[in-house]
């Protein structure tokens, strides 16, 4: 079984909770961690979040979790792996996901986001995953309705969700934790595997890492729970190098 601790909130007041999730019955899925970003500051951070992933990720795996991989975009890039093959083999399903009225954002990132101190030009240079995430044949490969079915097919009952970013594409893809919620799957967020696109610049002018705390409450508030990576690979939680600030 797996144990994780919970958290969520009610009234922006932090409840733990601890649940044993089956292994059989859970996927991870690993959201849009490309191999570039048009942030460069972005880019810096999916590079240092990915050995991290890669080690929970391989930890899960072996004890039974399904993992998926979600390369926003860059799937032709993927059309001959047997994880592709697999997910797109899945019977298709009719999804109906329950509306979802969420709050505005805590954070502005109608600029996009970037942090950086010349702002980037946006383009799309993403081609595939970043490669020190490893894809086992095992794995599913998806980005759309295909991930639902794979998990429908797998007799998924619980998912976690990791990578970038969280206000944007964690939330928003099709197999995002708004459209998991909304179809009924258990979702838990791994809120020290994730960033935001946020400018500190922008309003509420905090820094970068306490625009992305905000979010992470914002989700365990109106989405779902989240937990922490050494929950599963011990240890302390992962901490961006330049958040100087200090742990809990």
């Amino acid at each position: 079984m797996l144990e994780f601790k919970l958290r969520s909130r009610a009234d922006w007041k932090a409840d733990i909770k601890t649940e044993q999730w089956v292994p059989v019955e859970t996927a991870v899925i690993i959201c849009d961690m490309w191999d570039a970003h048009w942030c460069k500051g972005a880019t810096a951070r999916v590079a240092e979040l990915a050995p991290r992933i890669n080690q929970l990720v391989t930890s899960l795996r072996d004890k039974g979790v399904l993992v998926i991989h979600s390369p926003s975009a860059t799937l032709k890039t993927y059309t001959e792996y047997p994880g592709r093959k697999m997910t797109l083999e899945a019977p298709q399903i009719d999804i109906e996901a329950k509306k979802i009225d969420l709050p505005p954002h805590p954070i502005d990132s109608n600029d996009g986001g970037c942090d950086c101190v010349t702002p980037c030009t946006v383009h799309n240079p993403w081609t595939k995953q970043i490669d020190c995430i490893d894809i086992k044949d095992e794995d599913g490969i998806g980005d759309d309705d295909d991930v639902l079915n794979l998990l429908t097919q797998r007799g998924i009952k619980n998912v976690l969700i990791m990578g970038v970013h969280e206000n944007m594409c964690i939330i928003g893809r099709p197999f995002g934790i708004v459209r998991l919620v909304g179809v009924g799957f258990k979702v838990a967020l791994v809120r020290d595997l994730t960033d935001v696109m946020y400018n500190h610049r922008s309003a509420p002018y905090v820094d970068h890492f306490t625009g992305g705390d905000m979010f992470t409450e914002y989700i365990e508030r109106y989405l779902c729970p989240t937990i922490t990576s050494d929950q599963v690979l011990g240890g302390k939680p992962f901490q961006f190098n330049e958040d100087k600030r200090p742990r809990d």
